[in-house]
């Protein structure tokens, strides 16, 4: 009986979460129903998610091979989703127990600190948690000691973070009401800190008008489909027709074969999409039921497009720079011996449309451009960094994409390094 618990209950992180999910709502006294659906959504949710690994991962180990062959470099692409799905089959049991910790130690620190701030963007809870519990391994800890620290981490990261950023946010929500809770936060205080400094907050991006024709990058899979189209038919078109038909598409057309690629990558972003949104959507609300018993008078810290309706044309124009960044440090990176980052759409959209939000609130259009440029030479180099200090544990053709993964990574591991621990 023992090991049944130990083993498939509490080492299967889908029921483990869904537990977490089942006690919050009996907690809150909600109906039979309201607790049979939560909990079984939940364990759903993180179903779907590895069912929409599988399908990514195919198309991404195609894109990997092609881009070798073409350029005889490994290219990878950071996408938060993919890395976190495909790190459940070896650390699937530390990371829900990371999160479900990491999110007690967010409550107490917000009950007992001056940092009162409840991070509820749990999907970016999910993927630190997935962060720590791979940088920890490769540090060399593992067991209870890697789960403490790393609960302790998260803890401290749901709170800290938004309390960098809360000063700019009040600068552009005009109120205290809410705080940013989305792991891309350094990217977004060097984004305002930039925009200080190059910029004029008086000449704000909203004089500015949008052709109404860049709309569509607001839909997340049209956006990932065009833009991973484009990357897979140039790749194929450098790796060559003969590659490609003899030894990837069994023959089929080379073009025709890395569209259908393109969009199986989009599909795998949309089904692990939307495992997420369910698992999010009924463990939330269970730990903020919690929260708000626990530790009254807190801020909620919302995820990152809360603030997009306050500066759209900024949206559009950081994530342009941020892009822009992404390609750029594409060619400086094999040059200082790194691996190849290609700017991935959905990491560029999110952080790179928030950081021009905090730089046109410091410095307006310059501020924008300047700052989301600087947000997406971060979200391009710290994911390299991050790579040579994971060592072969890294996951072939995909790592974290924002800001703080790559900072929280470098730290624990180089920490873990000057201790003599790894």
């Amino acid at each position: 009986m023992l090991d049944i618990i130990m083993n498939d209950i509490l080492g299967t992180p889908a029921i483990l979460v869904g537990l977490f999910a089942l006690i919050g709502l009996l907690l809150q006294k909600k109906s039979s129903a309201d607790v049979v659906s939560g909990t079984l959504k939940t364990v759903m949710g993180f179903i779907i998610i590895g069912a929409g690994a599988t399908v990514l991962t195919g198309a991404l180990t195609i894109f990997s091979q092609m881009f070798d062959h073409a350029f005889h470099v490994e290219g990878v692409i950071p996408n938060n989703e993919a890395i976190v799905a495909a790190a459940q089959s070896d650390f699937g049991t530390s990371t829900a127990l990371i999160m479900v910790l990491g999110m007690i130690f967010n409550i107490l620190l917000a009950r007992f600190t001056p940092f009162k701030y409840i991070f509820l963007t749990g999907h970016h809870t999910l993927f630190m948690a997935c962060l720590i519990a791979v940088t920890l391994s490769v540090g060399g800890m593992e067991g209870f000691p890697l789960i403490l620290i790393g609960s302790i981490i998260l803890g401290f990261c749901m709170v800290l973070f938004p309390a960098l950023l809360q000063p700019f946010v009040r600068q552009i929500t005009g109120s205290d009401d809410f705080a940013i809770g989305h792991f891309g936060s350094i990217g977004y205080f060097v984004s305002a800190t930039v925009g200080k400094w190059f910029g004029n907050k008086e000449k704000t991006t909203e004089q500015i008008k949008v052709p109404k024709s860049l709309g569509f990058l607001r839909d997340t899979s049209v956006a990932v489909s065009l833009t991973m189209t484009l990357f897979f038919v140039i790749v194929a078109l450098f790796a060559g027709k003969g590659y490609i038909e003899a030894e990837l598409s069994g023959g089929s057309n080379f073009i025709v074969f890395s569209f259908i690629q393109a969009i199986t990558f989009a599909a795998g972003v949309y089904i692990i999409l939307a495992g997420v949104r369910m698992l999010i959507a009924e463990i939330v609300p269970a730990f903020k039921g919690i929260a708000d018993k626990i530790a009254p008078n807190t801020k909620p810290a919302l995820d990152c497009p809360t603030i997009f309706p306050f500066a759209p044309n900024a949206v559009i124009i950081g994530f342009l720079f941020s892009f822009i960044a992404g390609i750029i440090s594409m060619f400086l990176l094999p040059v200082l011996g790194l691996k190849v980052i290609v700017p991935g759409l959905v990491p560029h959209f999110f952080t790179g449309a928030a950081a021009g939000v905090f730089g046109n609130v410091t410095g307006g259009r310059r501020g924008a451009m300047a700052g989301a440029f600087a947000n997406g030479l971060i979200i391009s180099f710290l994911p390299a960094i991050l790579l040579v200090l994971m060592g072969d544990i890294g996951y072939k053709g995909t790592t974290f994409g924002d800001a703080d993964f790559g900072v929280v990574g470098v730290l624990i591991v180089s920490i873990l390094k000057l201790l003599g621990l790894s």
